[in-house]
């Protein structure tokens, strides 16, 4: 299996982090793009680095790269997330605007039809980024937001992070297996 990651300038590198770590322990190929937004988030965060999530990538690339190999259609991979997102590539996406690299993947699995899930972090949200999400919505892309469940009994901040992870992870049918799911019971 191979995914293109997508990690914007919305506040949550840790959910790229989490995200890229199960992937990688799964044994998925992954192709990395980082908007020079989060980079920025990164640094102004102090959370994990761009060498954190690269070690964890299949392949990194440029998000100026417009001739990177997901780029093109032809290029087969089973889907895209961008995790987190930030309202100004949901915007981008919404409206098939493609100018840098993540923008250009986002809109080739679109039109692909493969499966684009977009983590959003952001609140609240405006009602430009709920009519955002909607475009997004009916173009075929997925709208999750990084908010973690609580029924699962987390013990610590790792056990948030995995849970949206692992949402998100199950809209490319890929099972995390520490994650617990709610049962009839009413219990995890």
């Amino acid at each position: 299996m191979k995914l293109v990651v997508g990690v914007t300038g919305g506040s949550g590198i840790p959910y790229a982090l989490d995200t890229l770590r199960s992937l990688h322990a799964a044994g998925v190929e992954t192709h990395l793009v980082v908007s020079s937004g989060a980079k920025r988030v990164m640094s102004a965060e102090g959370g994990p680095t761009l060498a954190d999530l690269s070690a964890l990538a299949t392949h990194v690339h440029d998000d100026r790269d417009l001739a990177a190999s997901i780029a093109s259609g032809s290029y087969r991979t089973q889907g895209m997330l961008i995790i987190p997102c930030s309202a100004g590539t949901l915007a981008k996406v919404a409206h098939g605007f493609a100018d840098t690299l993540l923008t250009r993947a986002a809109h080739v699995t679109l039109k692909e039809r493969r499966p684009l899930v977009l983590a959003l972090r952001e609140d609240p949200l405006p009602r430009p980024a709920l009519l955002n999400a909607l475009a997004a919505h009916d173009a075929g892309a997925t709208i999750m937001t990084a908010s973690p469940g609580f029924y699962h009994a987390p013990k610590d901040v790792a056990d948030l992070l995995h849970f949206v992870t692992a949402r998100v992870l199950d809209q490319f049918g890929l099972d995390t297996p520490d994650f617990r799911r709610w049962d009839r019971s009413g219990s995890p």
